[in-house]
This record gives structure tokens, C-alpha cells and sequence, in this order.
């Protein structure tokens, strides 16, 4: 007992213990990317690099610093994105569904969110003059990204259509133009992903999609206000501009400006699917490179928030592949940035929000195709040669309790639930449109409960170790940038 009380005054202690201070802070966020979805897609990352793929490290992997993250909502024991962005961004957990609120209000309840704001870590960088940004491969509207600057009692108000009249008469405002209409400082000077329909009038055709329109029933033209306010705004919506822009402002002498690209009408392709969009969008790993150069140029310091918002939606809908191939993209945009920031003076963080149903399982031999049919070790190669080389053995695939094979993925629940088990020797579990099976029907898959892993490294990044409140990582970040 005497341990135990001894451990855990030592942890608060080195949670509030005066560090050095630094300059600049870094989060990356992998929306649903649990333990499990780590695993899976270093396995996947090495493969892809002819390795057995166990021995394989992301970039994260490598960092020193390393707790379990409690994710729970105030009202869920498996909780959601707003939520646990909330917790993350303001230091104080909240209810499930709602945004920069705290959890004396009830979701819906516009009345009450506006008594219950809490000021984000990326409002109190601007209020300070730092330079702040926003990326996401998700809707820039969406739960992530609109943790860093945005008020919300439900989380879908993502437009002027979405929010009800009676929360717009009490005078709440949507999503999108509270990033527009912000009271702290000018704003995030850089703010990349999708949403362009938050953004636009009804009556207004998408660029790249001529049949479809925005969605504000407002008739109000966000993009165009937003650039009115400065002369120093910029707005790309596909990969050419966006190239051109990195282009004009990736020197350190250039001014600082501000940019908005908006690449999608609703969230960006997945990583799988990037090269056959229309008009061209930049990749996670693209915008990471950018949005970087230009934090850089503050004198100040900076706060930048990444999001790999769509492992999230591969995996509400069953789909292995593309969850791990944009946790893959993930780690590349980890690794670019720890090869390129000051760590002297700036703390990195990768962590998920909450976990997700899909597990590993059935003892596949070593180098098992992490997407593929699990095949047992072939009888003398129990071990394999443990070179990160070398591969054991192929042996037979292993057979469920009706005869039938089965792959080392699954999930606990989802769309790939079936109710007569198919033969997946037939079957290229590999592809990436395969929905690996589920074991309870549901429309979408689910997340789950389970701890998810957050990783630190630059000044403060030992802060994080042991088993954390996920509020607590605000704490981290917010005496990286001011204590």
C-alpha cells in the first residue's frame, strides 16, 4: 500500500514538477487509432518493405517516452471524439457529443454551452501571440479540429443547416463560423483538410464537384469573409494551388501569412484512394511539411494540431486496409517532423482519442500477411529464424470450430458481420476494399473502451509515462508552451 501511495505522489509530482519551457508544441492525433491499430500497422509497414514486419518500428515506436491514456467521457464509458478532444484541448473531461463545453451542460443545450465554454490550449496560444494550425484529413469541422477553436453543445451543429433555430435564437453558432469568427487573436494562420461544403451557400457549386452545393442555408460565403479580413489570406481547394502555396511561403524569409485549403466537400480520401481524386488534394504527410514551415517563421513559438482524422472512418466501416495505410501515412508525418523541428525547443505528441473494435488473433506463424488468412507455423518452425529478415515457414491455414479459415484481423463488431461464415479461401482478404468480419451486426463498427498509447519526445516529453488521465495531456502541452 505504502508502494502504492509513494508511486503515485511520485507521478504527480513530475506532472507539476517546473521543466524547461518549450517554445513550441506539436500534437499529432490519430483519430481511433488504438494499441491494436499500432500493431497492425507497423506488421503492415514492414511488409510493405519486405520485412516480416513484427520487428518493424514507426516513428513513434522509437520514442522514449510512453503512458496508457484513460479515454473515458464523463457520461461514457466508451467515449467519442468530442469528448475526448475537449479533454485533451482544455484539461478538463466533458460529456460525450459535445465541444469545448464542460460537463455541467447537457448536449443540445445551447443555453447552457454558452455558460460552459472552456478556453482551448490552440485559443490560449493565440491570445499569446503564438502562431497556431490546424490539419486534418477529416472535415476541418469535425470533432478533432474543432476542439482547437470552437464551442459547441453538439458536436453535428458543423453548419448554419445543421444548427436548429432554437439554438441559433439563444445565440449559438455553428461550427464553421466560429472558426471564422473567432474572439482570440486573428485565428489559426494555417487550417488544412476537408469541409468546403461547411463553408459555401447552398446555391454555390463546388469546384471540383459541379452537382454538388455548400451546405449553408444562410447564403453567407465563409471563405470569402475570412479572406476580406486580411490581405494576407490565402485559400487553395486542390493539390496544385496547394503545391504552389508551399512553394511561395516554404522559405524562412518569406512574411508569414495565413492559409486555409480545404480539399474536400466533406472529409479527404483516404491515403488508399488519394490519387484518384478529380481535382488533386495534398497527402497528411504534404500539408505536415507545409503547415510546419510556415509555424516556423514565428518568433514566438507555435502550436500545431495534426489530425489523421480517417483511420477513425476505415474502421466504422470494417475496412482494415485503409485504416492502417493512413496510420502508416501518420508515422511518415511524425518521422518528417522529429527529422525537422527543433526538439531543444519543441515537445512532439502522438496519441489517439479512443480505441476501436478490430483485434489480432489466431497464432499466424511469424510474417504472416498482417491482412491475410492466419496460417500456422509449419511444424519445425514454431520459432523461425527471429531475424528481422527472415520469415518462419509457411504451414497450413488455421481453421475455425466449423472447418472454415479465418484472417488474423477482425472485429468485435461492425458491417462484416454475416450470418453463414464464407469460405476467405476464395477470398483476397488483402484487397483494399475487403470488410474483415465482425462478430456482432451493427451498421457501423464501434469504438472501443480500452486505454489507447501516447508518445512523447523534445523538452517536457517525460511528463508522459504511466497511466494518465487523458485530460492530463493538456497539462503536458500547456507547460511546454508557458511554464
Amino acid at each position: 500500500m505504502n508502494k502504492v501511495i509513494v508511486g503515485i505522489s511520485a507521478s504527480l509530482a513530475l506532472l507539476t514538477a517546473p521543466m524547461a519551457a518549450a517554445k513550441n508544441v506539436i500534437f499529432f492525433l490519430g483519430d481511433g487509432m488504438g494499441i491494436s491499430t499500432v500493431t497492425a500497422a507497423r506488421i503492415f509497414a514492414g511488409q510493405q518493405q519486405g520485412l516480416a514486419g513484427e520487428e518493424y518500428d514507426l516513428a513513434f515506436d522509437k520514442f522514449d517516452n510512453v503512458a496508457l491514456i484513460k479515454t473515458y467521457n464523463t457520461d461514457a464509458q466508451v467515449a467519442d471524439s468530442a469528448g475526448t478532444i475537449t479533454a485533451i484541448m482544455t484539461g478538463q473531461k466533458t460529456r460525450i457529443g459535445v465541444i469545448g463545453i464542460n460537463a455541467s451542460a447537457e448536449r443540445d443545450n445551447c443555453d447552457a454551452a454558452l455558460k460552459a465554454r472552456l478556453t482551448s490550449l490552440a485559443e490560449l496560444a493565440e491570445d499569446k501571440g503564438l502562431r497556431t494550425g490546424i490539419v486534418s484529413t477529416a472535415r476541418i469541422t469535425h470533432a478533432t479540429p474543432a476542439g482547437a477553436y470552437a464551442h459547441s453543445a453538439n458536436r453535428n451543429w458543423e453548419d448554419s443547416s445543421s444548427l436548429p433555430d432554437a439554438a441559433r435564437d439563444a445565440g449559438c453558432q455553428d461550427i464553421a463560423l466560429q472558426l471564422i469568427e473567432t474572439n482570440h487573436g486573428d485565428g489559426p494562420d494555417v487550417i488544412f483538410g476537408g469541409g468546403r461544403a461547411q463553408f459555401f451557400p447552398i446555391s454555390q457549386a463546388d469546384p471540383e464537384y459541379k452537382e454538388w452545393g455548400g451546405k449553408r442555408n444562410d447564403g453567407r460565403n465563409l471563405v470569402e469573409e475570412w479572406l476580406a479580413r486580411s490581405t494576407h489570406r490565402k485559400y487553395v481547394w486542390n493539390r496544385k494551388d496547394f503545391l504552389d502555396l508551399g512553394s511561395e511561403g516554404s522559405s524562412l524569409e518569406a512574411p508569414p501569412g495565413q492559409w486555409l485549403g480545404l480539399f474536400e466537400p466533406s472529409h479527404m480520401k483516404f491515403e488508399a484512394d488519394r490519387s484518384k481524386d478529380r481535382g488533386g488534394e495534398p497527402s497528411l504527410l504534404e500539408m505536415t511539411k507545409v503547415a510546419l514551415a510556415e509555424m516556423q517563421k514565428s518568433k514566438d513559438g507555435y502550436f500545431l494540431l495534426i489530425e489523421a482524422g480517417r483511420i477513425d472512418h476505415a474502421h466504422h466501416a470494417g475496412n482494415a486496409y485503409r485504416a492502417l495505410v493512413d496510420t502508416v501515412m501518420l508515422s511518415d508525418s511524425v518521422q518528417w517532423v522529429v527529422d525537422n523541428a527543433n526538439l531543444r525547443e519543441t515537445l512532439v505528441l502522438v496519441t489517439a482519442d479512443h480505441s476501436h473494435t478490430m483485434t489480432i488473433n489466431g497464432y499466424p506463424r511469424r510474417g504472416n500477411p498482417i491482412l491475410g488468412l492466419v496460417e500456422l507455423p509449419a511444424e519445425g518452425n514454431l520459432g523461425g529464424d527471429d531475424s528481422a529478415t527472415e520469415k518462419a515457414a509457411k504451414g497450413e491455414f488455421a481453421k475455425d470450430a466449423t472447418g472454415l479459415p479465418y484472417t488474423t484481423l477482425s472485429y468485435a463488431n461492425g458491417g462484416g458481420y454475416k450470418k453463414r461464415r464464407l469460405d476467405l479461401s476464395k477470398i483476397d482478404t488483402e484487397d483494399v476494399d475487403y470488410q474483415q468480419l465482425a462478430t456482432v451486426p451493427m451498421y457501423s463498427e464501434t469504438h472501443a473502451g480500452e486505454d489507447v498509447a501516447a508518445y512523447a519526445i523534445g523538452l517536457n516529453a517525460v511528463k508522459v509515462r504511466g497511466v494518465m488521465e487523458q485530460n492530463e495531456l493538456y497539462y503536458v502541452m500547456h507547460g511546454a508552451l508557458f511554464d
